[in-house]
């Protein structure tokens, strides 16, 4: 299939892709086959596909995994691809809100067989996914994703560079990122404005915390990020207040400051300054000088998680 088939087939259905849907289709039948084998992609495997488009990488991914199941948001795409008969008979469409699913139970329906995500992500639900898919690393062999090129460089950042945020250092905590081929805006239909990068995302063998941390790492490293040119005490203004309620303003900077050095952080440092694994010993240090009841109970809550992943992140 290339661009003017799958414009044939839109035109034929009447239907338009949407901007805001971030829609971006590969068009190369050979290039997708070599990013389902980038993607480990192998029989017995389960894999889920996010955002089928009219099923190119879905086909490719299917000649290589015993089952296939693939999710698209887009009515008009389903309908085309049911009508059509695009999918082969191990793929199982879903028409649905990749956000919105039930990824645990997805996950335990593989009934034990590797789970693998393979999928070019959707522009518009990128970041809020990758997050998702942190949240079942234990449960998950692996992800590979098609996503912005921006985006990759801000997982993939060390601290100290430009593009080093909140999404580094949720990835550095918890997973090995490598960035397997990079592609212009020719190897899509309609050509996107920015060049992509296919990505894949293992587990870490070895996390850098504690199973249960990261909820509570996370909300730290968001607020120190949400002024990066600021010094760290100014992002974490917020949390000094959440965790040392009963003191005033200049006590509980002064307290927070206190709890860095702890940590082994200059206050005096912007947080791109800092290293994933001190972002633990924050958290660490925190929570041993701030008492149960002056803990937001939200930080860690399902629906703080929840508001998290839907938040962007690196503002």
């Amino acid at each position: 299939m290339n661009a003017s088939r799958l414009r044939e087939l839109l035109d034929a259905h009447g239907l338009h892709l949407s901007r805001d849907l971030g829609q971006n289709f590969l068009v190369d039948a050979e290039l997708a086959g070599e990013l389902a084998r980038r993607a480990g992609a192998s029989p017995g495997d389960f894999v889920i596909e996010v955002g089928t488009g009219l099923g190119v990488l879905t086909r490719a991914i299917a000649a290589r995994a015993s089952r296939v199941r693939t999710v698209e948001i887009d009515s008009g795409l389903v309908r085309v691809l049911e009508a059509e008969q695009l999918l082969p008979a191990n793929v199982e469409l879903v028409h649905g809100d990749a956000r919105r699913i039930d990824w645990g139970a997805w996950v335990e329906e593989a009934g034990g067989a590797p789970v693998r995500v393979i999928a070019n992500l959707p522009y518009s639900v990128a970041t809020p996914l990758l997050r998702v898919f942190l949240d079942y690393r234990d449960r998950l062999a692996d992800w590979s994703v098609m996503i912005q090129s921006e985006v990759a460089a801000r997982m993939t950042a060390a601290t100290g560079e430009e593009d080093y945020g909140s999404l580094a250092v949720l990835h550095a905590l918890t997973a090995d990122v490598e960035i397997l081929a990079a592609l212009g805006p020719d190897r899509f239909f309609p050509r996107p404005k920015v060049d992509s990068s296919f990505v894949r995302v293992w587990p870490r063998k070895t996390p850098l915390l504690e199973a249960g941390e990261l909820a509570r790492v996370e909300p730290i490293v968001r607020a120190a990020f949400s002024q990066r040119r600021k010094v760290v005490t100014n992002g974490l203004a917020r949390v000094a207040e959440r965790r040392f309620p009963s003191l005033a303003k200049s006590a509980q900077r002064e307290a927070l400051e206190a709890v860095l050095r702890t940590a082994g952080i200059d206050p005096r440092l912007r947080p791109e300054r800092i290293e994933p694994r001190a972002w633990v010993a924050l958290s660490r240090a925190l929570d041993a000088v701030s008492s149960a009841d002056s803990i937001d109970p939200d930080d860690a809550s399902p629906r703080s998680a929840a508001r998290n992943r839907e938040a962007p992140l690196d503002d």
